[in-house]
């Protein structure tokens, strides 16, 4: 069977249907899906170096959240590099990314698969991928057909994202310039309504100069919203500088916000910079700032009223430019009334307030996450794929998160490790028992002691102890995402204890 110019004609038609960029998209790789008669359809976009998908046919829900990288991915850096139709025989030794992402083939290798690249002009700005299960199973389709269909691919998906660019908010058409830095891990991932109404707002907020404080749960991501306003933004060449409101010690708090000069206290050794020199022209972000100390907030005041501060220790005052950036996991209006945080300084920052829905809330975009953590698992352990099986989607996605997508991420992490444990393979299915669920939510299986203190080396019980709080420090640290506000919450101490405790112990 050839593809005729009347299928050619029908799919050129098919293609160029529909206005809104998600259906153009779903019902192009349905009419490719159907006419080829493949296995798995998918279209790729091309972004920094790595492939998104738009749009799977015969694919496992969560590929739609996974992004190939070039560097992890032979097959689509040869596709990348091609500029013609590629067609890989079906004993390549490069590994296929769809291999256990077909459903009811998690155990069988993708066979025959044909990748085009697409073009917008000179620039690659995707590809389209064709499996099957079947050594021949695209042979009959000539490469000139492959490169006319090809075509007609790559003009609807150009036109598909210029749709997508003019029906973005006016404020935020311009493009921010490409930052190297820029990666995936930087990128909101979610389909769900609460998710697509939250980046709608970010584009709205992102180009002005307006203060945002960013609401949400513990773990639903407010740092990569930070990080999209400011990569949205005309500051998006300038610095974005991160501090940690709850781990400053207040001694030193007013030091970190606005620097000091040599010999404005003992230790005091030379001048040095706050937070606010650094992000001059560029973006601050405040995290936890519901745990700046009440004494510093009136001092912060003043700084976003008149843009002007005075290091520790020095009389001269310094004008900065700064967008400020403030996120936290409390009720910071509560807060407000209970004295805790000053009105003033949350109606100054809170001109544009944003909240981020907990993982609970988003639906679909539990499996899309779970994909994302499963590719970035396949690339950390060295592992030939990571699927995640029907059973375990459905798991996951019934559970309530308290601790939402860094809680499913580290949930992700350790059903890797016990599936690869269990199977000794480079190819690795998530089942439901690799998970530990308990009426709906996550349990974090703790391990138990295996051993006793008559087996431990003899010591002091000073070192016996230190030792002690260090490694349990270490893991709470670890399983916490590395975030010490969090890492001290699950410890039940006070945020400025310990990072006094972490640095005395050497952790910091």
């Amino acid at each position: 069977m050839t593809l005729s110019v009347q299928s050619l004609a029908a799919l050129a038609v098919e293609i160029q249907n529909g206005l809104q960029g998600r259906d153009r998209f779903t019902r192009l790789i349905t009419s490719i899906h159907h006419a080829l008669r493949c296995d798995a359809t998918a279209l790729l976009r091309y972004e920094n170096r790595q492939f998104r998908p738009l749009a799977t046919a015969g694919l496992a829900p969560d590929v739609m959240g996974r992004r190939f990288s070039l560097e992890a991915h032979p097959r689509l850096e040869a596709i990348a590099r091609a500029g013609d139709v590629v067609r890989f025989p079906a004993d390549s030794d490069l590994p296929d990314p769809y291999d256990g992402l077909i459903p009811d083939q998690q155990e069988l290798h993708v066979h025959a698969c044909v990748g085009m690249p697409l073009f917008s002009g000179q620039s690659l700005i995707g590809a389209l991928t064709l499996d099957g299960m079947n050594a021949a199973q695209f042979d009959p389709y000539s490469d000139e057909e492959l490169r006319i269909l090809a075509s007609l691919t790559g003009g609807a998906l150009s036109n598909a994202l210029l749709l997508d660019r003019l029906e973005e908010p006016a404020s935020s058409f311009v493009p921010p310039p490409h930052r190297p830095e820029d990666n995936e891990e930087a990128e909101i991932i979610g389909e769900s309504a609460p998710i697509r109404h939250l980046k709608k707002e970010i584009g709205v907020i992102a180009p002005s100069d307006l203060s945002v404080l960013i609401l949400g749960e513990t773990g639903t991501g407010k740092e990569l919203i930070a990080q999209a306003l400011h990569r949205q933004s005309t500051r998006a060449a300038t610095p974005l500088i991160y501090l940690n409101c709850a781990a400053l010690p207040e001694t030193v708090a007013e030091s970190e916000l606005f620097g000091h000069v040599k010999g404005a206290f003992t230790g005091a050794i030379h001048d040095r910079k706050g937070k606010f020199e650094l992000a001059d022209k560029g973006t601050l972000f405040l995290d936890e700032i519901g745990e700046l100390p009440l004494s510093l907030q009136a001092k912060l005041l003043r700084v976003l009223q008149y843009g002007d501060l005075q290091r520790v220790g020095e009389d001269r005052a310094l004008t900065v430019d700064v967008r400020i950036i403030a996120a936290t996991n409390l009720d910071i209006r509560r807060a407000v009334t209970e004295g805790k945080f000053r009105a003033d300084l949350y109606h100054r920052l809170s001109v544009f307030p944003l909240f981020v829905p907990p993982l609970r809330e988003r639906g679909e975009d539990i499996v899309l996450l779970a994909g994302f953590f499963c590719e970035k698992c396949r690339s950390k352990f060295g592992l030939q794929s990571v699927a995640l099986s029907p059973a375990a989607g459905a798991q996951l996605s019934a559970a309530s998160w308290p601790g939402n997508v860094r809680e499913l991420e580290h949930a992700i992490y350790r059903a890797t490790l016990m599936a690869q444990a269990e199977r000794r393979s480079r190819d690795v299915v998530l089942l439901p028992q690799h998970f530990s669920l308990d009426g709906g939510r996550l349990v974090v299986p703790t391990a138990p002691a295996t051993f006793t203190a008559s087996e431990l080396p003899e010591r002091s019980l000073h070192e016996a102890t230190r030792q002690f709080q260090r490694d349990y420090i270490q893991q709470i640290y670890q399983t916490s995402g590395k975030v010490w506000a969090e890492t001290a919450r699950r410890l039940e101490v006070d945020p400025g204890n310990l990072h006094r405790l972490a640095r005395k112990l050497g952790l910091k």
